[in-house]
């Protein structure tokens, strides 16, 4: 999966380095993926929503949240939000 944007990652991280390798380790399985529905996403990612058209990945312990829209006929994934838990809490969706 091609992931766009990777800078909403870098800007968690940069406020959250405890984050970070989390978040590395994400991204790295990610681009290595080619998922062709949401049963594989979960398949992959075993804590993973579906809230409307967005995906929610669960990271660092479930301490933060990556928000995404996964187009799979295209083969990108394209980053929403990347959130503390209390922040997605908060989110309307």
């Amino acid at each position: 999966m091609h992931v766009i944007s990777q800078k909403k990652l870098r800007e968690f991280w940069a406020v959250h380095p405890e984050a970070e390798q989390a978040l590395r380790a994400w991204l790295k399985v990610v681009e290595n993926c080619d998922w062709e529905n949401p049963h594989e996403v979960t398949a992959t990612f075993n804590r993973t929503s579906f809230v409307g058209k967005y995906a929610v990945f669960r990271v660092h312990g479930n301490a933060c949240r990556i928000v995404a829209h996964i187009h799979f006929n295209r083969k990108k994934i394209y980053l929403r939000h990347v959130v503390t838990r209390t922040e997605y809490d908060e989110m309307k969706l």
